[in-house]
C-alpha cells in the first residue's frame, strides 16, 4: 500500500488538514510531543479499518465538533483506491470505497458498513492486525516481543502468524472426538437394551397364534346369537307397531271427545248471543229517535266551538297589541328617567365646580412658593454636580493611602515572621547536621537490604516459571495417561483392532501391544509422580521466599520516606547558612518601615492631592442636608400645580354644563308629550279599539257553551246504542247460520267416535294373543355384549402383540444400523483424536514455526548487520534440555529463547544498553513485518517507524538512518516519526506538525 493523499476534518487534534504524499520516498514526521504526529498515522488505520487507539468510536471526533471525516487515496498492486470514512457524534459511521478507472473514480461500495469493510480487506489483502504488526511499527511497542518470556514469545509469534485458527481446529477436533466417544457409549448401551428386547420375539409369536384361534371361536358363536336376536326383534317390532297404532287411535278418540265438548260450548254461546241481539232489535224505534236528537245537539256544539275559536283569536291579538303599546310607553318613560338622571348629575357637577373655583386665590399664593423652592433646588443641583467628582476623587485618594498603610504594616509583620524563622533555623543547624548523618546511615543499610530483596524476588520468579513448566508437562502427561487408558480399554474387547493401523490383532500381537501400552502407562505414571514431587518442593520454596519477601518489604517500607526526609534536611541545612546575614538586613528594613509609619512619610503625592481637594470643597460650601431640605420643600408645594390644573378643567366643564342643561330639559318635556299621544292616538291604540268592537259583534257566551257541552255528553249513550243496533242487524243472520253448522258437525263427530272405539277393541285382542319377547331379547343382548367385551379384549391383546412384533422387527433393523454407527463413531473418535494432536501446539503449529524461524532469523541478521556494523548476531532456539542430575532422564522442552552474540560472546537481551536493545528490536520487528506481509500475499511497500530514535546515541541514530536509507529501495514509502529536532536535517523530506489553537497544522518541506 502506497499513500497518495490524506485529508482530515475534525480527527483527534486536526480540525482541517491535507497531506500529499506524492514524490515522498523517505520522509520524517517531526514535531514536539503531543503535536499530533501519531494521530496523522492513526487516521490511516481508522479510515481503512475503523481502528485506532481511541477508547470509543466518538473519541476520534475533535472536542466541540459534531462529525469527523477522513479521505485517503492510496495505491496497491498498481491500482489506485480511495476510502472515505465519516461519523457523526452519537450516531453510526459511513464508509465509501472507490476504485480508479479510465473514466475516473468509480464507487464499489457494498451494502452495509461491514460488507464494505470486508471488500476493502479483500482488495488490499491486509487486515488491521497484519498491518500494525508489519508496515506500522507503533509507538511504545518496539520491544514488546523481546520483553516477553520464552513461552509468551512463542504465543505472540503464533498469534502474528495467525496460528490461533489451528487452536480453534484443535478445540473442534477435541469436541468432536468427545461427542463421538459419548455417542459410541450411548450406542453401546442402546444395543445391549435392544438385544434384551429381541429375546422376547418367539414367545410373542406363540401368544399371537393362540389368541387368533380363540378369537375365531368367539366370532362364530357371536354370529349364531345375532341371528336369534334378529328374529326376536322382528316379533317385538310388530308388537311395538300395534301398541303405537293403539295409542294413536286412543289419541284420536280423545281428540274427538274434546272436539264434541268444544262444539257443545260454542252452541250454548251462540244461543246466548242470539238472545241478546233479539233484545236490542226489539228497541230499534227508541234508539233511532234518541240518536237523531244527539246529532242535533252535536251540530249546535260545533257552531258554538267556531265562535269560541274566533273569540279566542281576537282576544289574543288584542292582548299582543296591548303589550306592544305598554312596551312603547315604557321605552319613552326610560328615556325620561335617563334624561332626569343626567340633569341631576349636571346639577351636582355644577356644585362641585363652584367649590373648586372658590380656592383660586389660595392656589396662586402656593404657586409663588413652589417657583421659589424650585429655583433654590436648581442652584443646589448645579453645585452637587461640581462637588460629586471631587468627593469620589477624595475617597479614592484616601483608599490609596489606607492600602499603602496596610501594605507597610503587613510588610513589617512578614519581616517579623521571617526573623523568627531564621533565628529558629540558626539554633537548629547542629541538630540538622547530625540528623543528615543519621538518615544517610539508615539509607545505606536499606540499599543493601533492597539488593537482597531483589535477589529474593528473582529467585521467586525463577521458581514460579519452573512450576509453570512443570504444570504444562504435568497436563501433557495426564493427557497421555488418558490416551493410554483409552487404548487399554479398547484392547480389552475380544475383537479389538490395532489402535494405530486398525487391523485385526492375533493373540501374539495383542499381548505385545498390551504389554507395550502397560509399560508406557507405568513410565508415564512414574514421570507424573516425579513432576508432582518437584511441584510440591517448589511450592514449599516459594512459600518460604514469600514469607522472607514480606518481612524484608516490611523493613523497607520507610525507605522512600527516609530519602524524602534526607532531601528536606539537606535543604534546611543549606538555607540555615545564610540566616545571620538575612537577619541583619531584615532588622534594618523593619526599623525603616516603622519610622515611616510614625512620621506619616509615605505616599507624599497622594497626601498633597488630598489636602488640596479638602480646601476646594470648603470653598464650594456644599451641604447635603440643605439639598435634602430643598427637595422636600418642592414636594411640599407641588399640590398647587395639581390644583391649578383642576381649576382650569372646572372652568371648561362649567361652560359645557351651561350648554347641556337646557337641552336635557327640552328633551324631557318632549318625551312626556309623546307618551300621552301614544296612549290615545297611536295606531296600536286604534287597533285595540277595533278588536273590542269585533269581540262584541261575535256574541260568544261561555256559560251557554258549557251547558250545551254537558247535554251533548249525556246524549253520547244513544250513539253507542245506535252502533250496537247496527251491529246486531249484521250479526243475527250470521249467528243463526253458525248454529245450524254446529248441529251438523256434532252429529258427524259422534259417528266417528263410535268407529274408533270398535278399532281399539280389535287391536287389544291382537296384543293379548301375541307373547312379549322383551325378556328374551334383553338376556340375549347381555350375553352378546359380554362376549363382545371379551372379544374386544382378545383383539386388543392381539393388537398389542402385533405392535410388539413390529417394534421388535424395527429394533432388529435399528440394531443393525446402530452396529454400523458404533463402528463409525469409534473410527471417527480415533481420527479426531489424531487430528487434535496434529492441530495442537506440538503439531502443525510447531512445524510451521520451525519453518518460519529460519527465514525470520536470516532476515533479522541481515538487517542487524547493517545496524551494528556486523557486531551483533541473533539466533532463535526452539528447544532446550531440562536441568537434571541424571543424563539418562534429560528431556527436551519447547521454548523460544533468543540468543544474542557480539564480540564479547553470547549474552542475554537484558544486559544490552538501550541503543543496542533498540537495534535488535528494530531488526526483529522489521523482519517480522516483511515475513507477515509475504504470508498475507501483499507486497510490503509502506513502512512506518513511530518514535524509533528516542533511545539512540548519535552514532546509533546515524546507523539507524543509514539502515533506513539502505532498505529504502525495498519500499515505495518510508515514514519515520520523531520528536528530536536535530534529526530533521538527516531527512531531505520532512512533514512538520505544529499544534495551534486552531488544531494541529501540517507543513511539508522537500
Amino acid at each position: 500500500m502506497i499513500p497518495i493523499q490524506l485529508s482530515l476534518k475534525n480527527f483527534l487534534s486536526y480540525r482541517d488538514a491535507t497531506l500529499d504524499f506524492r514524490g515522498l520516498h523517505t520522509a520524517c514526521i517531526c514535531g514536539s510531543n503531543g503535536a499530533g504526529k501519531s494521530s496523522l498515522l492513526e487516521a490511516i488505520t481508522w479510515v481503512i479499518w475503523g481502528e485506532s487507539r481511541a477508547a470509543s468510536e466518538d473519541d476520534v471526533i475533535q472536542t466541540g465538533a459534531k462529525e469527523v471525516r477522513v479521505d485517503f487515496t492510496f495505491e496497491t498492486n498498481q491500482q489506485i483506491y480511495r476510502v472515505i470514512r465519516t461519523r457523526n457524534r452519537g450516531s453510526t459511521s459511513a464508509l465509501e470505497f472507490q476504485i480508479e478507472t479510465p473514466k475516473g473514480l468509480r464507487a464499489i461500495t457494498a451494502k452495509g458498513l461491514r460488507a464494505t469493510q470486508e471488500l476493502i480487506v479483500e482488495y488490499i489483502k491486509l487486515d488491521y492486525d497484519t498491518f500494525i504488526n508489519s508496515a506500522y511499527l507503533r509507538q511504545g511497542r518496539a520491544d514488546e516481543f523481546m520483553l516477553k518470556r520464552p513461552s509468551e514469545r512463542k504465543e505472540i509469534l503464533a498469534e502474528l502468524l495467525k496460528l490461533n485458527q489451528y487452536d480453534e481446529l484443535e478445540d473442534r477436533a477435541k469436541e468432536l472426538s468427545r461427542q463421538f466417544k459419548v455417542r459410541g457409549e450411548e450406542l453401546k448401551r442402546s444395543l445391549e437394551s435392544i438385544k434384551t428386547q429381541l429375546q422376547q420375539r418367539s414367545e410373542t409369536e406363540n401368544q399371537r397364534r393362540e389368541l387368533e384361534v380363540q378369537i375365531n371361536q368367539f366370532q362364530q358363536q357371536q354370529a349364531l346369537d345375532n341371528v336369534e336376536l334378529q328374529s326376536l326383534q322382528v316379533v317385538q317390532h310388530q308388537r311395538q307397531n300395534w301398541e303405537e297404532q293403539l295409542n294413536f287411535v286412543r289419541q284420536q278418540l280423545q281428540n274427538l271427545t274434546q272436539d264434541c265438548d268444544r262444539l257443545h260450548q260454542e252452541e250454548s254461546s251462540i244461543d246466548a248471543q242470539l238472545s241478546q241481539l233479539e233484545t236490542i232489535l226489539n228497541r230499534q224505534a227508541e234508539i233511532e229517535a234518541g240518536y237523531n236528537e244527539y246529532q242535533n245537539l252535536q251540530s249546535q256544539e260545533e257552531a258554538m266551538s267556531a265562535k269560541f275559536e274566533e273569540y279566542t283569536r281576537a282576544g289574543q291579538i288584542q292582548q299582543q297589541k296591548q303589550q306592544q303599546l305598554v312596551k312603547q310607553v315604557q321605552a319613552l318613560e326610560r328615556q325620561i328617567q335617563q334624561g332626569q338622571a343626567q340633569l341631576e348629575a349636571l346639577i351636582q357637577q355644577e356644585r362641585d365646580i363652584q367649590q373648586t373655583l372658590s380656592k383660586s386665590n389660595e392656589v396662586e399664593v402656593a404657586l409663588e412658593q413652589l417657583n421659589a423652592a424650585r429655583n433654590r433646588l436648581k442652584y443646589l443641583d448645579d453645585l452637587q454636580l461640581q462637588v460629586s467628582p471631587l468627593l469620589q476623587q477624595k475617597a479614592t485618594l484616601q483608599s490609596q493611602l489606607d492600602r499603602v498603610h496596610a501594605g507597610i504594616v503587613a510588610k513589617i509583620e512578614q519581616l517579623q515572621t521571617t526573623q523568627h524563622q531564621l533565628q529558629h533555623h540558626s539554633q537548629r543547624q547542629g541538630q540538622l547536621q547530625q540528623a543528615v548523618v543519621d538518615v544517610a546511615t539508615q539509607i545505606e543499610e536499606m540499599e543493601k537490604t533492597r539488593v537482597y530483596l531483589q535477589r529474593v524476588q528473582e529467585k521467586g520468579q525463577e521458581r514460579r516459571h519452573f512450576i509453570e513448566r512443570l504444570q504444562a508437562q504435568q497436563r501433557e502427561y495426564e493427557r497421555l495417561l488418558g490416551e493410554l487408558e483409552q487404548k487399554l480399554l479398547m484392547l480389552q474387547n475380544p475383537d479389538a483392532k490395532c489402535p494405530l493401523c486398525e487391523r485385526p490383532l492375533d493373540e501374539h500381537h495383542w499381548n505385545r501391544v498390551v504389554d507395550k501400552t502397560k509399560l508406557e502407562y507405568q513410565d508415564t505414571e512414574g514421570q507424573l509422580w516425579v513432576f508432582r514431587e518437584q511441584m510440591a518442593v517448589s511450592d514449599r520454596e516459594i512459600q518460604v521466599l514469600r514469607q522472607e519477601y514480606r518481612e524484608v518489604s516490611q523493613r523497607l517500607s520507610c525507605y522512600d520516606r527516609l530519602r524524602e526526609h534526607r532531601g528536606q534536611l539537606a535543604a534546611q541545612l543549606e538555607s540555615s547558612a545564610d540566616a545571620q546575614q538575612q537577619l541583619t538586613e531584615l532588622f534594618a528594613e523593619q526599623e525603616k518601615l516603622e519610622r515611616a509609619l510614625q512620621l506619616g512619610q509615605y505616599a507624599p503625592d497622594t497626601q498633597n492631592q488630598l489636602i488640596q481637594l479638602e480646601q476646594h470643597l470648603q470653598e464650594l460650601n456644599y451641604n447635603e442636608q440643605d439639598h435634602v431640605l430643598a427637595r422636600s420643600e418642592v414636594e411640599r408645594w407641588r399640590w398647587a400645580e395639581i390644583k391649578l390644573s383642576q381649576i382650569k378643567e372646572a372652568n371648561k366643564r362649567q361652560n359645557q354644563i351651561a350648554q347641556r342643561k337646557p337641552q336635557l330639559e327640552a328633551q324631557i318635556a318632549q318625551l312626556e308629550t309623546a307618551i300621552k299621544q301614544e296612549q290615545i292616538d297611536s295606531e296600536c291604540a286604534r287597533e285595540i279599539a277595533a278588536l273590542d268592537a269585533r269581540i262584541k259583534e261575535i256574541g260568544y257566551n261561555r256559560e251557554t257553551h258549557s251547558q250545551l257541552r254537558g247535554t251533548l255528553k249525556q246524549g253520547q249513550a244513544w250513539q253507542l246504542s245506535y252502533q250496537q243496533l247496527q251491529s246486531a242487524q249484521q250479526q243475527y243472520p250470521q249467528l243463526q247460520a253458525r248454529a245450524q253448522e254446529l248441529k251438523a258437525a256434532l252429529q258427524a263427530r259422534l259417528g266417528e267416535k263410535q268407529r274408533l272405539a270398535t278399532q281399539i277393541t280389535d287391536i287389544v285382542k291382537q296384543l293379548e294373543q301375541t307373547a312379549n319377547p322383551a325378556s328374551q331379547i334383553q338376556a340375549l343382548e347381555q350375553k352378546i355384549a359380554s362376549r363382545r367385551r371379551q372379544l374386544d379384549e382378545y383383539l386388543s391383546q392381539l393388537g398389542r402383540l402385533e405392535q410388539l412384533a413390529h417394534q421388535l422387527q424395527a429394533l432388529q433393523v435399528q440394531s443393525e444400523q446402530q452396529q454400523e454407527q458404533l463402528q463409525n463413531c469409534r473410527q471417527q473418535h480415533r481420527i479426531h483424536q489424531e487430528l487434535a494432536q496434529a492441530f495442537g501446539k506440538n503439531g502443525i503449529q510447531t512445524l510451521m514455526i520451525e519453518n518460519v524461524l529460519p527465514q525470520l532469523e536470516a532476515q533479522t541478521n541481515n538487517l542487524l548487520a547493517r545496524l551494528s556494523a556486523n557486531q551483533l548476531h541473533v539466533q532463535f532456539v526452539t528447544q532446550k534440555s531440562t536441568k537434571r542430575r541424571s543424563k539418562k532422564n534429560t528431556k527436551l522442552i519447547d521454548t523460544l529463547d533468543i540468543l544474542i552474540a557480539d564480540a564479547k560472546g553470547t549474552r542475554s537481551y537484558e544486559t544490552y544498553s538501550g541503543g543496542e536493545a533498540f537495534r535488535i528490536n528494530f531488526a526483529i520487528r522489521l523482519a517480522l513485518a516483511k515475513l507477515l506481509a509475504q504470508r498475507a500475499g501483499a507486497a510490503l511497500q509502506l513502512l512506518i517507524v513511530d518514535e524509533g530514535f528516542g533511545t539512540q546515541d548519535a552514532e546509533g541514530c546515524d546507523r539507524l538512518i543509514a539502515a533506513i536509507n539502505a532498505i529504502a529501495p525495498d519500499f515505495a514509502c518510508i515514514l519515520t516519526v520523531t520528536h528530536m529536532p536535530h534529526l530533521k536535517e538527516a531527512f531531505q523530506a520532512r512533514i512538520e506538525v505544529n499544534k495551534t489553537q486552531q488544531g494541529s497544522q501540517i507543513r511539508l518541506s522537500v
